[in-house]
């Protein structure tokens, strides 16, 4: 632990591309190689101003009325680690679906500069952070680690998070500890398949922030965060009275085996489709075509917490 360097600059990193980067979806060479040093040396860097307000807006309507219904179900809900961390997927059809979001070039052309060519695309979710209940006492989650198993000590899958709000410690803005990806699972407690595996030993945490305590940023609207697997994090309390919805989207390198598949409706299909005969796709995306009913029926009840394994096949 003594030997992890903490950031000596503002923490995170924001790259803040150029109208005509914006303008042409990809970063120039000089910002790409800030983002790719920020990702190997902090674990994390964002890019601002890349998501258009329009396109977040309308995603988020509909999942926050998703996320009241989460909430309602109480602890059969789908949170993690305690009842104010929500775990939720977007709907999976056409309606929602922008790539703007989802699939965002600026996001790939960093996830691809660090771990290869079309990186695989298998999973995504969403963390939302519940406006606290009457009466209630704020919730915090524990720091974990998201590779709660024996991995590479390099890096092999990058989470593309897209806030559909600014986030900030009135909303509950991740903590993240700068720099903690280079750990291995020794610091680690709780075995993958628990409820609250990953959990940092309190003895590495103490340790840790004597060196470099954690942040707990804003992070502007139309932002990305694109974050080592690895990375030591913790969900905060909201003591807005808003959900606070964070996308999570994760890319594996090309060589890494993990066996997970992503469902969508069929109308997402001819979206995907057309990008990757365009070469704007710049991913493997590991889908399973559904029809759009059964999946409005169906996506409110899928899987969440470690029911979902980031681990590649043996």
């Amino acid at each position: 632990m003594a030997t992890l360097s903490c950031p000596t600059y503002n923490f995170p990193a924001v790259i803040k591309p150029s109208a005509n980067e914006i303008a042409n979806s990809a970063l120039n060479v000089r910002n790409l190689k800030k983002a790719v040093r920020h990702v190997h040396r902090d674990g994390l860097v964002v890019i601002s101003d890349v998501v258009p307000h329009a396109h977040l807006d309308h995603l988020n309507t509909r999942m926050v009325q998703d996320a009241l219904k989460l909430q309602a179900r109480g602890e059969d809900g789908p949170f993690n680690y305690n009842l104010g961390n929500m775990q939720q997927d977007a709907p999976p059809v056409a309606e929602f679906f922008n790539p703007s979001i989802f699939i965002n070039p600026v996001a790939t052309q960093v996830t691809s500069a660090v771990l290869g060519p079309r990186p695989k695309w298998t999973f995504y979710s969403a963390d939302s952070a519940m406006p606290p209940i009457p009466g209630s006492s704020p919730q915090l989650q524990p720091v974990h680690s998201d590779a709660d198993f024996s991995h590479p000590d390099h890096p092999f899958a990058l989470v593309v998070n897209v806030p559909l709000v600014t986030m900030d410690p009135r909303n509950g803005s991740t903590e993240i500890w700068p720099g903690t990806h280079n750990n291995d699972i020794s610091a680690q407690e709780g075995a993958h398949g628990d409820r609250a595996s990953g959990r940092i030993r309190e003895t590495f945490l103490a340790e840790r922030t004597e060196i470099c305590p954690p942040v707990q940023p804003t992070i502007k609207k139309g932002s990305i965060l694109i974050r080592d697997l690895r990375l030591w994090h913790a969900g905060m309390p909201n003591y807005s009275q808003d959900v606070r919805i964070m996308l999570a989207m994760i890319h594996f390198a090309p060589w890494y085996r993990n066996s997970m598949r992503l469902e969508f409706a069929h109308d997402v299909r001819p979206l995907l489709e057309e990008l990757d005969r365009e070469g704007k796709l710049g991913l493997q995306a590991a889908v399973d075509w559904t029809e759009s009913e059964a999946l409005i029926d169906s996506y409110l009840d899928r899987g969440f917490g470690n029911s979902y394994n980031f681990d590649q096949e043996k």
